[in-house]
């Protein structure tokens, strides 16, 4: 995956980019649909809540534990306080990432492997992509605009294009579904989302 030197200035932008469109979700908009086929949005809350716990705990060294990164471990709080739940951890990993030498530590990320270990740089970029598309799931499910700096989707666009596609993307538990096709015109962040299996006229109505 092609990395920037220092993603982290634009990692916590998009973090934070998705703390305020998560801060307009109710306890009634949890039953909405996402753009992520079959999952409410309190699936979506709960999936992005421990991710980021689960992605702060590997920064510190402690990702092999199996348990951080089970959606049971947050879905109670993100049941009874989306909003609140979701900043906390948010602001736990935006301050996990900020450590020193943390660009050159091993993330141990059990979900993508028995053993898988990346490099801190590595694993911060696939943490950042996640959060620019799921801040655009979630302003989606709820009917609202999500706008991120230009300089960041230049910066995530690479990164989302490193991800490769194929048959592989239609199984269960595949991280992102299949590419969809997109006119040549469209801006870059519908041609990440697209990349990443995000029709981006998706509407929660058909």
């Amino acid at each position: 995956m092609h990395t920037i030197e220092d993603i982290r200035p634009l990692h916590r932008k998009a973090v934070l980019a998705s703390v305020d469109v998560v801060s307009a979700v109710t306890v009634e908009d949890l039953s909405k649909p996402t753009p992520c086929a079959g999952w409410s949005l309190a699936d979506l809350l709960t999936h992005m809540t421990v991710q980021h716990r689960g992605f702060a705990a590997a920064a510190r060294g402690q990702g092999a534990d199996l348990a951080i990164w089970q959606p049971e471990t947050v879905a109670e709080a993100v049941a009874t306080d989306p909003a609140g739940a979701y900043s906390a951890a948010a602001a736990e990993v935006i301050d996990a990432f900020a450590g020193d030498g943390v660009l050159d530590a091993g993330f141990v990320l059990p979900e993508l492997g028995p053993g898988a270990t990346f490099p801190g740089s590595m694993a911060i970029g696939f943490h950042f992509i996640d959060y620019v598309v799921h801040g655009w799931d979630v302003a989606r499910s709820i009917g609202r605009v999500f706008e991120l700096p230009p300089d960041l989707v230049t910066a995530a666009l690479p990164l989302a294009f490193a991800v490769p596609d194929g048959d592989f993307r239609a199984d269960d538990g595949a991280v992102f579904g299949p590419a969809v096709s997109l006119p040549q015109s469209t801006n870059d962040l519908d041609r990440i989302l697209a990349h990443l299996g995000r029709s981006p006229q998706w509407t929660p109505n058909p």
